[in-house]
């Protein structure tokens, strides 16, 4: 009976741990068993944001491999290079400060707060993004010109998730 003296799966410290060690290593389960108890562990994050992004980079990397002659790792590889594909010139990126759910517009008979086209700065409103019933008001806080929306309306976001592209010097 030893070792229940040591620290047990189900301490909220291991699992602490644990979730940090999923974030850290970009693991998208977990599984423990401790004589008949177990804990599984899941991140549902991961696993869409790799569903949208991979019909993208599987489109783009033809592209990408004309252009680079580097295909010796198939997973990182197109990651890179669907970038420079999509864009000749560099794009910045407005990402989500918050997970919630995306709004283009104030109300839904309301138009977009932006489009592709709209010239934004860093005072310009690019979306509203609700979280536990708080809407909260999206700054550009770059300058440049709309290139690309991300997102559709009433989508959910995560944290960091890219919602619009801009090109600075347009």
């Amino acid at each position: 009976m030893a070792e229940e003296s040591g620290p047990s799966p189900f301490d909220v410290r291991t699992v602490r741990d644990l979730v940090g060690l999923m974030s850290r290593h970009d693991l998208a389960e977990l599984e423990l068993a401790d004589g008949d108890r177990s804990i599984k562990l899941k991140r549902a994050v991961p696993a869409p944001l790799a569903l949208t992004a991979i019909p993208a980079v599987a489109a783009a990397a033809p592209v990408a491999v004309a252009h680079h002659a580097a295909p010796a790792a198939h997973a990182p590889a197109p990651v890179a290079a669907a970038e420079p594909a999509k864009a000749a010139k560099p794009l910045l990126e407005i990402k989500s400060p918050t997970p919630g759910t995306f709004y283009g517009s104030p109300k839904p008979t309301d138009p977009a707060f932006v489009q592709v086209g709209s010239k934004v700065n860093p005072g310009t409103i690019v979306c509203i993004i609700e979280a536990m019933k708080i809407f909260n008001e999206i700054p550009a806080d770059i300058t440049g010109t709309i290139v690309e929306v991300c997102v559709e309306n009433k989508q959910p976001v995560e944290y960091g998730q890219v919602l619009f592209r801009v090109d600075p010097s347009a």
